[in-house]
């Protein structure tokens, strides 16, 4: 019974840390941010935004317009115009 439970504990684990949300919305002064988490991880895998164990970042101005987004977009060919990621 023991390792039953053992065994059901580490599958739902193990789901709550595969499980990424289609998409996360940033605010800002400048328009909220919101973009494809599931799309990013797909194509970029967690470790390129995360380190460790996924959990949610606090991306900043500084953050967003530098390494974490901003540059990666330029190398990748994602956006990089204010209004392609802040909507009003």
């Amino acid at each position: 019974m023991r390792k039953l439970i053992i065994a059901v504990m580490l599958v739902a684990f193990t789901f709550t840390v595969a499980y990424a949300v289609d998409s996360v919305t940033y605010d800002s002064k400048k328009g909220a941010v919101t973009f494809n988490h599931k799309d990013h991880a797909d194509k970029l895998g967690c470790e390129a935004c995360h380190e460790g164990t996924p959990a949610k970042i606090a991306i900043d101005k500084n953050a967003a317009h530098g390494a974490s987004c901003k540059d990666c977009h330029k190398d990748k060919g994602g956006p990089t115009k204010c209004n392609d990621c802040h909507k009003k």
